[in-house]
């Protein structure tokens, strides 16, 4: 199954990601893989970074990439193993920074998701909901941003959108999958 799970910054997004992959992983004794794609730096980034691995567990396995989301989804997908991707509107911004057309990059994901044959969820900030910025990067950015989730909502068995800790979901596979099953319950939020 493949999943979008969006909502906005400290929404529980990554938490209910988490929790999906830890059940799956007791269920079906596969492999979870996390591709990351921050870059690694310094101060609140660093943190932010820091927060997520202290709340993995140790046994899933890290890919760190910032722009070859595409290639790192077909050498890591197998049928037995999970890719939770944290998080798509990182990877955008360093995509519209690059060198290379993001919509290249965009269509090599949509071009992608055809051959994974393992589950993967894919974790991005919904940032199309506030105020049209003034600068023309960040307008692109919002604009890119929720053309790129509606593209992938289309290619996905499941949208789920979490405000406040709570899912919401917005697209399902069927009624009786696991994943509505986790969804269900409220997030257990940190103080």
């Amino acid at each position: 199954m493949k999943q979008l799970i969006i909502g906005g910054a400290r929404s529980g997004k990554s938490r209910l990601a988490q929790e999906y992959a830890v059940t799956w992983k007791a269920h079906t004794q596969g492999e979870v893989i996390v591709i990351a794609t921050a870059e690694v730096s310094e101060g609140a980034m660093a943190k932010r970074i820091a927060h997520h691995k202290s709340h993995r567990p140790k046994d899933w396995r890290l890919i760190e990439t910032c722009l070859d989301l595409p290639q790192a989804l077909i050498e890591q997908s197998h049928a037995n193993n999970l890719i939770l991707v944290d998080c798509l509107t990182l990877w955008l911004s360093n995509c519209l920074l690059s060198e290379v057309s993001w919509q290249q990059y965009k269509q090599a994901l949509l071009t992608a998701m055809t051959q994974l044959p393992g589950e993967v969820i894919f974790i991005s900030n919904e940032v199309g909901q506030g105020i049209v910025p003034l600068g023309e990067l960040s307008r692109e950015f919002v604009d890119e941003s929720g053309w790129l989730h509606q593209a992938l909502a289309k290619h996905v068995d499941e949208v789920t959108m979490v405000v406040a800790g709570l899912p919401l979901v917005m697209k399902s596979a069927t009624k009786t999958t696991h994943a509505n099953a986790v969804s269900a319950a409220p997030l257990q939020l940190e103080d």
